[in-house]
């Protein structure tokens, strides 16, 4: 079963460009194509695809508030795209609901496994970088003392809790079985468990939560 793309981008050969590469592959579709953020929203709900491939910046309506109503709209996941790998767009992204971001100079392989690992429910938390973005948005968007961490905590066990820990520190779910000794089938059961526990879309808020939550700090590292 085919990947249903929609590509998003306001400069039409970077749209076209990057759709060519993802129409060639045999298990993506691209199903249409925006050329601002105003479209892009409307030819999700048209063709109801896997994935938006979006730009952050866009005219008529800009990435970011596309991101956010199609985010709440359905279970289209959404993968930015953007010139600068430390954009302050970066952070409104993940907050609007986004699965991870591409830099726009993307390798082509790069750009196809990017599109696949985000369909299929995950997320770009590697390379280490944009861990790190994610620690540096959570700090930024949420200034505080480090408080104790939340109440909202309790609804998992103690396992999923060192299993949303080491998400939050970047880890895939084969690291993850390692450290924990168990099978890679056992985490990803509880990474769903996560996920559907805190109602959260996939890794990526997965990995807000934890630092919201106090479960872990930014600056924590492996």
């Amino acid at each position: 079963m085919s990947i249903r793309v929609v590509v998003a981008d306001d400069q039409e050969l970077v749209r076209a460009g990057f759709s060519m590469i993802l129409d060639a592959q045999p298990d993506i579709e691209v199903v249409a194509e925006a050329g601002d953020g105003a479209q892009a929203i409307a030819a999700v709900r048209e063709h109801r695809p896997d994935l938006l491939l979006l730009d952050i910046r866009m005219p008529v309506m800009d990435g970011i508030e596309a991101a956010r109503a199609v985010c709440a709209d359905g279970d289209c996941r959404v993968l930015m795209l953007t010139t600068f790998d430390l954009d302050d767009y970066v952070y409104d992204a993940l907050r609007a609901g986004a699965s991870g971001f591409l830099l726009k100079d993307v390798r082509r392989d790069d750009l196809v496994r990017a599109v696949r690992v985000v369909a299929a429910g995950e997320s770009l938390l590697a390379p280490s970088v944009t861990t790190r973005l994610i620690a540096d948005f959570t700090a930024r968007a949420a200034p505080r003392a480090v408080a104790p961490p939340s109440e909202r905590l309790s609804v998992l066990t103690g396992r999923e809790q060192e299993t949303l820990r080491m998400m939050a520190r970047g880890l895939s779910n084969a690291e993850i079985a390692r450290e924990m000794v168990v099978s890679e089938h056992t985490v990803k059961t509880h990474v769903s468990n996560v996920l559907t526990k805190l109602g959260l879309r996939d890794r990526v808020q997965a990995v807000i939560a934890a630092y919201e939550m106090g479960l872990i700090v930014p600056g924590d590292a492996r």
